[in-house]
């Protein structure tokens, strides 16, 4: 890193600059979406999908919700133009779908980009050409006036060949490297193609300004953005599109800030597939907004299907920690954020909350498809009483006392630990079944027997170190009457601290639970759960399973 110097600013400030759009402070609607995954998205990858891919990947696009989609580059590849022939061929493309071609301002790429069209309903051509100062420097070595030459050339072109052509044909402009270009020229040159396809409200066009290369902080291309929509002719029949890409990082906030600053249109890809560091994310973009109570209009209510269609067809993966659809970004492993989220799900349910407030969840994952135990609640030797707790509760009916989730949360930390490994909802009551529930060493029940009177009398047989024992005992409850039972005929001295019972609504539905904690005379509380279909029989096998426990560790 002894290089700095030869670094500085490659971006062009508008000359004015009003940042109108900084007070704003959330976007109100949707913008128009174009997925440009089949074209950007496809040229980025290693292996190019197959036309059999590209054709199920069109279909899924249009399912989630896409009402444009960049189908490619027709004209540079017999593989792009057999794959817009086969949509249109095939009438696979709905009413509703425009599909949207890329095409160079040259004569005879244009009029095979034309040619692949040919009995298309609707389609957006979408003529490009460089303009920023490295690529007029560097690359085509042109002048700004023989720049714009080529730009109004191609725009005359489009015009002439959509006169010639059946279907409704609309146009789109993107002065590539708009990044790079300074604002005055970007705004002349669009200016002139506008001149050129003179947009109306029955024939609007698009003009895309695209962050080729990100060059800046985001409030700058929200600037550039602002400059370019505030001072474009024909601005009212213009839908002012974003092309953000991912350099800096900051595709996302280039796409809020530009549609805050008067963007109409994002062109993007799932995921943010795209050349070099990526495209803007649409997922997240749209759901950026759902979680702000902004209807998207894309179904994105089952993210691990559009997770698994996309890694299918593209053979990429999607990175654990991506916003939204990676597998870990609901997924709380901190004891503290555990009972946080757990404490606010049990808000939610004592409190009649219409707007979702819950910690460390932005929104609900069951609205995309994912699930709390699985994807919120998961389980390691970081996690604590709380989630260990919830996921107990939730996912298996058992609502245990609050002083024996601190004792089951550690049990179940210390498996983990010495495992080294997260473990999985069903490990975790595995554990808890084990540890805690019906324990029959070293003290064995065998059966128990109860007559009322002024007091309860139990009688309880046991069998321990290969005896059996016949034990009596009296109390003000059955419970306390094996209690004394137990202590007498054991020599055993302890306190029940707390009971408590319910049925198993989760699984079987004839079985109850109980949970009973005990202390010893040093103070220790040990823990047990009984499990069965008569209640008093869970009770008196949660008691025995605590008196183990606290026999096992003396």
């Amino acid at each position: 890193m002894k290089n700095v110097e030869k670094y500085t600013r490659g971006y062009f400030m508008p000359p004015v600059n009003e940042m109108k759009w900084a007070k704003k402070d959330y976007i109100d609607h949707a913008p128009v979406w174009c997925s440009v995954d089949l074209r950007d998205g496809n040229q980025s990858l290693i292996v190019p999908m197959s036309l059999e891919e590209k054709l199920e990947f069109f279909q899924y696009l249009v399912k989630i919700g896409f009402k444009e989609i960049e189908v490619g580059f027709p004209a540079a590849s017999e593989t792009e133009y057999a794959f817009t022939r086969a949509l249109i061929e095939q009438d696979l493309i709905p009413d509703d779908v425009t599909i949207q071609v890329l095409t160079q301002s040259r004569e005879h790429i244009i009029k095979k980009t034309f040619e692949s069209l040919k009995g298309v309903k609707n389609a957006v051509v979408h003529l490009y050409n460089s303009t920023s100062v490295a690529q007029r420097e560097q690359v085509f070595k042109r002048s700004k006036e023989e720049i714009i030459d080529i730009a109004v050339q191609g725009a005359k072109l489009l015009k002439q060949y959509a006169a010639e052509a059946d279907g409704n044909l609309r146009f789109e402009y993107s002065p590539e490297s708009f990044t790079g270009t300074e604002m005055e020229f970007a705004l002349d040159i669009c200016n002139q193609v506008l001149d050129v396809w003179q947009p109306t409200a029955e024939n609007p066009v698009i003009i895309n300004l695209p962050a080729t290369v990100s060059m800046s902080m985001p409030h700058v291309y929200a600037s550039q953005v602002e400059y370019m929509s505030d001072n474009l002719k024909y601005r009212e029949n213009v839908v002012l599109s974003l092309h953000p890409h991912n350099d800096r990082g900051c595709a996302i906030a280039d796409s809020e800030m530009g549609l805050l600053a008067g963007a109409d249109r994002i062109e993007g890809t799932l995921f943010g597939n795209g050349e070099r560091t990526g495209n803007v994310d649409i997922v997240t973009l749209a759901l950026n907004m759902y979680s702000q109570g902004v209807d998207p209009k894309l179904e994105f209510g089952n993210i691990p299907e559009v997770v698994e269609v996309y890694e299918r067809v593209t053979n990429r993966k999607v990175y654990d920690r991506q916003p939204y659809g990676g597998q870990l970004v609901f997924a709380a492993f901190s004891g503290s954020h555990q009972d946080a989220i757990a404490k606010g799900m049990k808000w939610r349910e004592e409190h009649d909350c219409q707007y979702w407030t819950v910690p460390y969840l932005p929104i609900d994952p069951k609205d995309i498809g994912r699930q709390y135990d699985g994807d919120v609640i998961r389980i390691n030797s970081q996690s604590g009483k709380g989630g260990i707790g919830y996921l107990l509760e939730q996912k298996f009916g058992l609502d245990l006392p609050k002083k024996m989730r601190e004792n089951v949360g550690y049990c179940v930390k210390s498996v983990s630990d010495h495992q080294h490994k997260e473990l999985t909802p069903d490990e975790v009551y595995n554990v808890f079944r084990q540890h805690y529930v019906n324990v029959d060493a070293p003290v064995h029940f065998k059966a128990s027997h109860f007559l009322p009177g002024d007091q309860f009398h139990a009688q309880v047989e046991v069998a321990m170190d290969g005896k059996t024992y016949d034990l009596k005992g009296e109390g003000n409850g059955r419970l306390d009457a094996v209690s004394n039972a137990l202590q007498t005929g054991l020599d055993l001295d302890f306190t029940v601290l707390t009971y408590k019972e319910h049925a198993l609504e989760i699984g079987s539905k004839s079985q109850a639970v109980a949970y009973v904690g005990v202390q010893s005379p040093d103070g220790t509380d040990y823990w047990g759960a009984g499990m069965h279909t008569d209640i008093m029989t869970a009770s008196v096998k949660a008691l025995i399973s605590a008196v183990n426990q606290m026999k096992e560790d003396r």
